[in-house]
């Protein structure tokens, strides 16, 4: 029988990437420009403001990516029932990991929001700098319930193929956001300026409303999920199948994110100049692996989909033009990106010259291994998607133990300083997609490893 998704089992593959792919990387691209805004604006505050945020990111992408891999356990359910045509356990997979990612999120927000000063002491000796970074990184543990929440309405639809409507909240959010920014940072009448513990609470009320009208819709069955209130009461069988897939999956975030924090306490040894570049510089490099991030997640749907239904071949044909898709997308980027650094850096910090000139540097040696990037996060994606979690991890470890290994030998041992650390980026992408090519190469980590009993 034909469906709206069709095309997701049969027909063009490229067709079928591009039409999950490109408004996952639209609402991607608006949910990077939403935190570009929060850099844009915080960046008028002056160069401690730029280094709060920075150094507070790391450590709240750090702790969302333990419910960020259980999402992800969702997502691969959630694909293969769908392609199997079991809309009954479709709405039961969203339900438990809501509920179970839900009381992670209320946990980690719990511990989070009391250590907060404890764990930014231990980045920086600033105390300005130590003061706005805890009273932002307080308030949006208040809000990480919310952004789970949404985490696991946005996957849940990317799973059965529906991705625009996410697309549209991110929009909403982002024009929200735009404009409270600026009034909760400098104030308006009887609202006074709070400065980067602003941004923060304009970041929170998005979070919210858009974690809301997620849950409405998955409770009326708008896109072909109707959640049940009995699909939220926790299931052994379930919660052991959710971890068993999310936890490797949760492991692979978390080494990504915790590199993050790694190299951000490395680079804070060589001062808040380096740290403020530092920020600038992943930011950027948050946005421009947009289209690597879209190829993978539409790969993952399409591999996890067409594994439900049984089309093994349709599945290595998937991956193998995902691929090529990857990185010639990423390399123009990269080309683009390393062309016009400078100007971007300044876009963020007008007036800083030191900062800018340490940013553009960054950004440069970055870019020379985007290619390789694209590649790299399209094979995990088919990896994740046939189950195979454990080995996307170890693909992710792989990169965090060349980037922390790379950078502590050329910033410390050869003395570089910061310009170690720059250079062990595209170092440790080639490591991790040697490794990532050699999983593919072997196949059989593409077969379905998720049992439908």
């Amino acid at each position: 029988m034909k469906t709206k998704n069709n095309y997701i089992l049969e027909g063009s593959i490229i067709k079928a990437l591009l039409m999950i792919s490109l408004p996952i990387i639209f609402a991607n691209v608006l949910q990077t420009v939403y935190q570009l805004i929060d850099t844009f604006w915080v960046g008028r505050l002056g160069t401690e403001a730029v280094a709060a945020v920075s150094l507070s990111f790391p450590i709240l992408f750090f702790l969302s990516s333990i419910a960020m891999g259980l999402t992800m356990a969702g997502s691969i359910l959630v694909a293969q029932y769908n392609g199997k045509g079991n809309k009954e356990y479709v709405s039961l997979a969203t339900g438990q990991t809501l509920s179970l990612v839900g009381i992670i999120a209320i946990l980690i927000s719990t511990v989070g929001y009391f250590s907060s000063n404890f764990l930014l002491s231990l980045m920086t000796n600033d105390s300005i700098v130590l003061i706005q970074a805890t009273s932002y990184l307080q308030i949006s543990f208040l809000g990480m319930l919310a952004t789970f929440l949404y985490f696991i309405f946005q996957s849940s639809l990317r799973g059965i193929g529906e991705v625009k409507f996410p697309m549209y909240i991110i929009l909403f959010t982002v024009i929200l956001n735009f404009f409270l920014d600026p009034l909760f940072m400098f104030g308006y009448k009887f609202i006074p300026a709070m400065g980067v513990a602003g941004v923060a609470i304009a970041t929170v009320i998005t979070q919210t409303i858009s974690a809301t009208i997620g849950i409405i819709v998955l409770m009326r069955g708008t896109f072909n999920i109707k959640l049940k209130i009995r699909d939220l009461k926790l299931r052994l069988a379930w919660i052991k199948k959710i971890i068993r897939l999310g936890l490797p999956s949760s492991l692979e975030h978390s080494s990504r994110t915790f590199g993050m924090v790694i190299m951000t306490f490395l680079i804070s040894t060589f001062g808040t100049l380096a740290v403020a570049s530092y920020g600038i510089g992943t930011r950027i490099l948050s946005f421009i692996i947009i289209p690597a991030i879209g190829l993978a997640i539409s790969t993952s749907t399409l591999v996890g989909n067409n594994l439900g239904a049984g089309n093994y071949e349709r599945v290595k044909k998937i991956t193998k033009i995902g691929g090529y898709i990857g990185f010639l997308s990423l390399t123009i980027i990269g080309i683009i990106l390393f062309i016009f650094a400078k100007q971007i850096s300044a876009f963020f910090v007008p007036g800083e010259l030191e900062l800018i000139s340490m940013s553009t540097l960054f950004i440069r040696i970055m870019s020379l291994t985007f290619g390789l990037i694209g590649v790299q996060m399209v094979i995990i994606g088919a990896i994740k998607a046939a189950g195979r979690t454990t080995l996307a991890m170890l693909i992710a470890i792989s990169q965090l133990i060349a980037l922390f290994g790379f950078g502590i030998i050329l910033s410390k041992l050869f003395n570089l300083g910061e310009l170690g650390i720059w250079i062990a980026y595209p170092l440790s992408n080639v490591i991790s997609f040697i490794v990532a090519l050699f999983f593919y190469l072997k196949g059989e980590h593409l077969k379905n490893k998720v049992e439908h009993n």
